[in-house]
């Protein structure tokens, strides 16, 4: 099983995106929106979303304009100047699918830094 491929306008990123849940913003614009993550995994972990309806990272790469993607990844340099992790380094990450270990079906970036991160993964 892969990554889902209808998109859900009930996951929690769509109803941040309607205001029907608050977030801690940290940036907007015309194409995304960033977060902090309600469950840190790192002194720094906001989340990056655009606010077109993205299932996966795949989803993002083949349909979004390429305004979308400028914005997006414009707005992930951003949050890292904004947190204060640009100089020191942070980590991206985007899961994708089931096995990637995606678990809300809207594409996001987290930021994580502020300490060192460690490995990227542990082989199992």
């Amino acid at each position: 099983m892969g990554a889902p491929t209808m998109y859900d306008d009930s996951n929690i990123f769509a109803r941040i995106l309607r205001g029907e849940i608050p977030c801690k913003k940290v940036h907007e614009d015309e194409h995304t929106l960033a977060f902090d993550d309600i469950a840190p995994r790192a002194p720094v972990h906001t989340l990056v979303i655009p606010k077109g309806k993205y299932v996966s990272a795949t989803d993002f790469a083949d349909k979004a304009s390429d305004a979308e993607i400028g914005a997006f990844m414009r707005a992930v340099r951003k949050v890292a100047a904004l947190k204060g992790v640009d100089a020191s380094g942070y980590r991206l990450i985007a899961n994708t699918g089931v096995d990637g270990g995606q678990e809300v079906p809207h594409f996001h970036v987290h930021v994580l830094g502020g300490r060192s991160v460690g490995p990227m993964t542990s082989a199992k």
